[in-house]
């Protein structure tokens, strides 16, 4: 259940929308495989926001559930594809947080 929210500066969402859009379903597929869930419960989200200068222009945030399967290096891996594939896409600079999630007190409504 990788969430992913990406925000891109407004001046980069301008003049690569379509490639960012373009590149949200190959990245769901990338998460899916690395971390074995299905697309059904991938949600990911593009959000415009406006930024001070002197930092990254992409910056995702990437929240997942805890499994003993899910070792730092396999999210370090998926944080280098993320990292990749928006850097591409957005021909900028781009940074990636990731958080996992307390199952003890996580709740999702679907």
């Amino acid at each position: 259940m990788p969430l992913v929210k990406i925000h891109v500066e407004e001046s980069v969402w301008q003049s690569h929308r379509d490639q960012l859009i373009d590149a949200l379903k190959p990245v769901r597929e990338m998460l899916c495989e690395t971390f074995k869930v299905e697309p059904s419960i991938c949600q990911l989200a593009i959000v415009p926001v406006w930024g001070v200068d002197d930092q990254a222009p992409v910056a995702a945030e990437m929240q997942i559930l805890p499994k003993p399967d899910r070792t730092p290096d396999l999210i370090r891996g998926a944080c280098e594809r993320l990292r990749d594939v928006l850097s591409q896409a957005s021909d900028s600079r781009v940074v990636i947080r990731t958080t996992q999630l307390n199952p003890e007190t996580y709740l999702a409504l679907k």
